[in-house]
């Protein structure tokens, strides 16, 4: 019976490899990358709410983490191993830029994660801003002119995303739901309290800091190998804000309200490209409008495999006819 959860994440990403095969076959290229885009997105809205919605500290800087991630990856594939076959180069360049996103998120978790509320949130505002522009002035890495990024993932990208993706929402899944993941949790819900009852919180809030920025870091090495151009303007302070956007309209704390907003809001713009000149009006309002209605996101901090959650919605009201 325990083996049965363990088999079920292995199907899926074994699964993987014939669905992309199978989608490419009766999909064309541009649906195609939206559900890359999709996949991409879910690794970042996750590995942002283990920082923002599990923690409860408040990062703005989860693009400069991307970046680092998609330069490092790439420059790994252009300059430190240009002879190794694809299939052993962009897994040795996705892994090194998520190691060099998780160090430069320790590098900033250290001092930073001292500060509280908006304090913290523009000291990683800041950051993300520096990495994009040292990278904006190095020649090195394209600079100003972008940088061409092979090899890339060709009609290898659903398999490859989506299996990072499911292996990143396996592995915050079973750090936050461990015995010790209800820490992270408790920093959340009162900081001093859970400092007087022996967790050392900046210990945790370090780990949830530099976990998130190394599966941002692989987010951005996927894109910079999906793509295969990439520019800092893909890294903005506004790629921030829309995973920021995600958690909180996902709901602060639940994985798979960060699932289910990153897969909506990916298609929601895409959606509206018919009405272009009115899209981001009809995307904002209804972003305000989800904000007033269901103020704690779309699942709050429940996740949808909860059955209480689920009979809440469905049962009916007491004072029924």
């Amino acid at each position: 019976m325990n083996q049965r959860p363990n088999l079920i994440p292995l199907l899926l990403l074994a699964a993987q490899w014939p669905l992309g095969w199978l989608l490419g076959q009766v999909l064309n290229s541009y649906y195609v990358q939206i559900i890359v885009y999709i996949g991409i997105n879910v690794i970042l809205a996750v590995s942002l709410n283990l920082i923002n919605g599990i923690t409860g500290q408040f990062s703005l800087g989860h693009a400069g983490f991307m970046a680092t991630g998609a330069y490092v990856s790439a420059a790994c594939s252009l300059l430190a191993w240009p002879g190794l076959p694809a299939p052993l180069a962009v897994p040795l360049s996705l892994l090194t830029g998520g190691l060099a996103a998780a160090g430069a998120g320790l590098l900033v978790g250290i001092p930073t994660l001292r500060l509280r509320g908006d304090y913290l949130a523009i000291a990683t505002l800041g950051f993300g801003e520096i990495i994009r522009v040292v990278i904006l002035n190095a020649d090195a890495v394209g600079g100003a002119r972008g940088l061409s990024v092979s090899p890339t993932l060709g009609s290898y990208g659903f398999a490859v995303v989506f299996t990072c993706a499911i292996a990143c929402v396996l592995v915050l899944w079973r750090i936050v739901h461990s015995p010790r993941g209800k820490a992270f949790t408790a920093v959340r819900e009162d900081e001093i309290a859970a400092a007087a009852m022996g967790i050392d919180t900046t210990r945790y809030k370090i780990t949830a800091f530099v976990v998130g920025a190394f599966w941002a870091g692989v987010a951005g090495g996927l894109f910079a190998h999906f793509i295969g151009y990439i520019h800092t303007n893909s890294f903005t302070f506004l790629k921030s804000i829309e995973i920021v956007v995600m958690v909180v309209l996902g709901g602060m704390g639940s994985t798979s309200g960060a699932i289910l907003a990153a897969v909506v809001l990916t298609i929601l713009p895409e959606a509206l490209r018919d009405v272009a000149e009115y899209r981001m009006i009809i995307y904002s309002t209804l972003l305000v409008v989800m904000m007033l209605t269901r103020p704690s996101g779309l699942l709050g901090r429940h996740e949808i495999t909860e059955w209480r959650f689920w009979r809440s919605r469905t049962a009916p009201s007491p004072l029924a006819d």
